[in-house]
């Protein structure tokens, strides 16, 4: 039975040898790498739950590796092996947050433990713990990024706790369905979840929204009103844009989360409540709160975990997942026959910019499957629906650092490890191409199907 995955990275190709076939034999799946910068290189393509490096290489040594791992991917653990291990060191190692450190020769036993104890501290919610079945919004939350997973393994994690939560993303990247995952990964998963936008009312309705009113408290107030508070009582509450939020309303909200008690517009006595709080804005708080328009007090009820939300743009690989998905989804609410997306049309949507992120890909997707008139979508619809008057793909030799890196992964995928449709694509010739897979260690065999024939030279 699978257990997990570990990247092994060291640049002694005998011990790397020996440690998979460890590893191997324990269940678990096995990534090698022989040095840091192809380890992040497997990173960017793979998501591993564990890291095990050298800590002496050439290139990126084992602590530039953590440091990069800890910037990009903050709760993946790292264990660290070293011929040459000091006091010094595994101070530092343990300052930058590494998971063990242990000097060669090791005994087997005790790495193996250490590599257990990663997974059983790491092991993270099921998404299965809350609603069931494929309509879940864990499920419904695609990707293949490991920015994006990252996020993921982190709301799973606070999930089973009862912390507030703040997430901030931009417009469009998904802050509700996030919030509706941890809410069904949670405890309180079989309670209510329930979703208010601070930014859609004024401010005497949404404190009647939020904590209910007394019939005849304010002009209209014709019956009494059970606010959203109570009605998400043993649940989760997310309160998105709380940016938007009066600051004369954010000392009531503070009250409220201080006391656990809310008092009804109008109302003379008090009423206690049992709720998580899980808020959402696109704004940065902690610029709001420079600004005066935000308070202190109420960030730190609110932000005791923060999930950062990547923009579509920092997550291409995830594009061609979700276009796929929203064309099934649009072709079948829509009553169309179309089952795919063109290369060339592919491409323009990898390369778009996305200001509006994965709410207007969708809508992008659905645009084109209504105004398509064959199964497969072309380039002009697609150019169509993004306003893109030019239609050209962004040239392979423009693109630099991790965005190229990401660029290849992308292509290669989209071509099942083929070279020769990729180095098309991409409009390289194939020795060039070579190249570039070279350059950030990408072996096109890792992008074939199980069982998929070899490529043809």
């Amino acid at each position: 039975m699978e257990k997990g995955r570990i990247l092994l990275v060291d640049d002694d190709a005998d011990l790397l040898r020996l440690l998979s076939l460890r590893m191997k034999a324990a269940g678990y799946v096995v990534s090698t790498a022989a040095n840091g910068s192809e380890a992040l290189s497997v990173l960017a393509m793979e998501h591993p739950s564990l890291v095990i490096t050298d800590l002496k290489m050439d290139e990126m040594d084992g602590m530039a590796l953590l440091d990069a791992i800890r910037r990009d991917y903050p709760t993946l653990p790292v264990i660290i092996l070293t011929a040459h291990g000091s006091i010094p060191d595994a101070l530092l190692a343990a300052d930058q947050g590494v998971f063990a450190f242990l000097t060669k020769p090791f005994d087997g036993k005790d790495l193996m433990a250490q590599v257990e104890r990663a997974f059983n501290l790491t092991a993270a919610v099921p998404p299965s713990s809350g609603k069931k079945g494929r309509d879940s919004s864990w499920d419904r939350i695609l990707t293949r990024s490991p920015k994006m997973q990252t996020v993921l393994d982190q709301a799973r994690l606070v999930a089973a706790s009862d912390a507030s939560v703040f997430i901030h993303g931009a417009s469009g990247t998904g802050k509700e369905l996030l919030a509706q995952a941890i809410h069904q990964a949670s405890p309180r998963h079989s309670q209510a979840f329930i979703a208010v936008n601070c930014a859609a009312f004024p401010e005497q309705l949404l404190e009647s929204e939020l904590f209910g009113h007394k019939k005849g408290a304010f002009t209209g107030a014709a019956s009494s009103h059970q606010g959203l508070f109570q009605a998400a009582e043993g649940g989760t509450l997310f309160l998105d844009e709380i940016g938007d939020m009066p600051l004369p309303l954010q000392v009531k909200l503070l009250r409220a989360l201080q006391e656990r008690m809310i008092r009804p517009v109008g109302a003379t006595e008090s009423i206690a409540v049992d709720v998580r709080i899980i808020s959402a804005s696109h704004r940065d708080l902690e610029q709001e709160m420079a600004a005066r328009r935000f308070r202190d007090d109420l960030y730190y009820r609110l932000c005791v975990v923060t999930l950062e939300l990547p923009a579509l743009a920092e997550r291409p690989e995830d594009i061609p997942l979700l276009a796929e998905f929203f064309l099934r989804d649009a072709a079948a609410k829509n009553r169309k026959d179309v089952r795919g997306i063109a290369p060339e049309a592919m491409e323009l949507l990898v390369s778009a910019p996305w200001p509006g992120n994965v709410r207007q890909l969708a809508n992008v997707i659905e645009q084109a499957v209504v105004l398509s008139t064959t199964p497969r979508i072309g380039a002009p619809l697609i150019r169509h629906a993004l306003r893109d008057r030019e239609g050209e793909v962004m040239p392979l030799a423009d693109a630099k650092g991790r965005f190229e890196m990401n660029y290849l992964i992308q292509i290669m995928r989209m071509t099942r490890g083929n070279v020769s449709q990729a180095a098309q694509l991409a409009q390289r010739n194939r020795t060039e191409f070579y190249r570039l897979l070279h350059r950030y260690h990408l072996d096109p065999a890792a992008f074939k199907e199980p069982g998929g024939e070899a490529e043809e030279e």
